[in-house]
């Protein structure tokens, strides 16, 4: 086997967006963003996380109890970030179903109970010439953590975002201009 350390990616920057759902995905790693897509702005150095689970079922027989089949009965995928910028978007994206609204400098956050705010969302990995672009179509905040008040460290919004199936299955696309993507280790 050849090992080619030439194909070790590290996510050295890159970013987060947001857009209202059904707005027009980037089909690329490095076309612009569309208009009406926002960024999210400063991520934690904890950078972004991907999750992937899936609950599995065993079908057991009943000569011996062996294991005759797994059967997936749920999955899920979701992106985990700290956004540490406070912006009117991570202030809604965090209080999910509520809007900052007001006038000349002064602003106001009724926040509400969550309710429901299916967006489009995206995030830019980068490693110095190769990218890599994850659109998620139909995705949502479903889980925050604790925002925490203290002299000593920036407000941190602690984001899950859960990516909700299409009609055909997917959950997101990626797109890549990294060669490594289209290579196979040699034998």
């Amino acid at each position: 086997m050849t090992l080619n350390a030439n194909q070790v990616r590290v996510a050295i920057t890159g970013a987060a967006y947001t857009a209202p759902k059904g707005s027009t995905a980037p089909t690329d790693a490095t076309s612009p963003w569309p208009d009406g897509a926002v960024d999210i702005g400063w991520i934690s150095d904890d950078g972004i996380t991907e999750s992937n689970s899936a609950d599995v079922t065993e079908i057991k027989a009943w000569q011996g109890g062996a294991t005759v089949r797994k059967v997936v009965s749920s999955s899920e995928m979701t992106f985990k970030f700290t956004a540490i910028e406070t912006s009117r978007t991570t202030l809604e994206l965090y209080h999910k179903g509520s809007k900052v609204t007001g006038t000349s400098g002064k602003a106001v956050l009724a926040v509400k109970a969550p309710g429901p705010d299916r967006r489009l969302f995206g995030f830019d990995v980068i490693d110095g010439a190769s990218h890599i672009r994850i659109v998620v179509p139909d995705g949502e905040v479903t889980e925050v953590g604790d925002l925490v008040y203290k002299g000593d460290e920036a407000l941190a919004y602690e984001l899950t975002i859960t990516a909700y199936p299409a009609a055909d299955g997917t959950v997101c696309v990626k797109f890549s201009d990294d060669p490594a993507w289209l290579s196979s280790p040699e034998p």
